[in-house]
């Protein structure tokens, strides 16, 4: 039995020069960044290093890349201290309705504190209108954060669109994007695109779990939300995570070499992947199919068979996907992404998610698609009517 992973929106694979790196820094060069003998130096170096690399990529300052554990803190930083740090200027923030919780959560927080958040709705395929998000716009609107690549439906939104607009209309709101799911799949550049914060997380390409960052712009009020030995300038104390960093940065260099290559496999793979489910009746896909959307994500309701039970019989065939986002996954309510984009009470608990990443294989597609082929029409006649 083949196995295959199809959960890639979740977790990647990391890297094995990644892993090996790690484990040598772990091993062998595992200083304190902040302490002052020779162990600590080396260890500041490859702290100094990784944002060098970070900052090469996105075409912006190392000063302005903060290191976190993840895209959860960098979104909670983002969306919290940049609200704390505006609110005198207004108490008016604008997200979308299918944001990841990383974001949905804090806005909800800060509701309860007196902040007021306008969720703007989404078409069919998952994206903004930026005419909603021009009218929500008013004098006290300090936070605007929109989500890159969606992490159900990989719909892509109108980004540099979006911070133009922002910015026409009140040059001081600060525009957050959670970059998550798109890094690594779309070349984003803050400055060009009139982006003030960008969160990031290593773990979904192909790098380390536990790491991310946050690029904060130099001209950005964020105020700090972990308080401690002021490492990082204040902005995010505690002891960085050297390995985990210097993974990320090795990960964040080997996943912009031969890019567009890289990025045609990911999408050749996805046109191969609904080609063949189209082949099953009663098969619906969420969220734009072609490359209007994200290259390494589909999203697939099959009617009459209940996401849950389509799960378990895949994994019996060695093939692992999710219901939902893996940071919802083990919750019963009905995703907000999918109720957005006006999908049908029919499909809410008969939505799967498939992801797929460059050690994915022709092979392990035509193999799922097989798979589902056989297990659907099964499945249904065992369904309740």
């Amino acid at each position: 039995m083949m196995e295959v992973y199809l959960d890639n929106s979740a977790t990647t694979r990391c890297l094995p020069e990644v892993a090996a790196l790690m484990t040598h820094i772990m091993c062998e060069d595992y200083g304190n960044p902040s302490s002052l003998h020779k162990k600590g130096v080396e260890s500041e170096k490859y702290v100094r290093h990784a944002k060098e690399v970070i900052a090469k990529c996105l075409k912006v300052q190392e000063k302005e890349i903060l290191f976190t554990s993840g895209g959860t803190e960098s979104d909670n930083i983002a969306l919290i201290g940049g609200a704390y740090a505006n609110y005198r200027a207004g108490r008016h923030i604008i997200t979308t309705r299918i944001e990841h919780p990383a974001v949905l959560q804090p806005c909800a927080y800060l509701e309860e504190q007196g902040f007021e958040v306008t969720y703007l709705p989404v078409d069919a395929k998952g994206v903004i209108r930026l005419a909603d998000l021009e009218k929500a716009m008013t004098r006290n609107t300090i936070l605007v954060s929109i989500m890159h690549t969606n992490n159900e439906v990989g719909s892509v939104q109108p980004i540099e669109q979006a911070g133009e607009l922002i910015k026409r209309m009140n040059p001081n709101t600060l525009f957050h994007v959670d970059a998550v799911q798109g890094f690594g799949k779309f070349k984003i550049y803050p400055r060009r695109m009139n982006i003030d914060l960008l969160s990031v997380s290593a773990h979904k390409i192909h790098g380390p779990k536990g790491v991310g960052f946050l690029y904060i712009s130099e001209k950005a009020k964020v105020r700090p939300i972990i308080y401690g030995g002021g490492q990082q300038k204040g902005m995010r104390s505690g002891t960085e995570n050297v390995p985990g960093i210097v993974g990320m940065a090795r990960a964040v260099e080997e996943i912009f070499v031969d890019f567009d290559a890289k990025i045609n496999y990911l999408y050749g793979l996805k046109e191969q992947f609904i080609k063949g489910v189209r082949m099953i009746d009663g098969i619906r896909i969420n969220g734009p199919e072609g490359r209007d959307g994200a290259p390494h994500v589909v999203s697939v309701s099959i009617q009459g068979v209940r996401s849950e039970v389509m799960l378990h019989a895949l994994g019996d065939k060695g093939i692992y996907v999710s219901a939902r986002s893996a940071c919802s996954s083990n919750k019963p309510s009905v995703s907000a992404t999918l109720k957005a984009i006006g999908v049908e009470k029919q499909f809410l608990d008969a939505t799967l998610r498939f992801s797929f990443s460059l050690y994915t294989t022709e092979a392990e597609i035509d193999y799922t698609v097989k798979a589902l082929c056989e297990l659907v029409p099964m499945l249904r006649r065992y369904t309740r009517k």
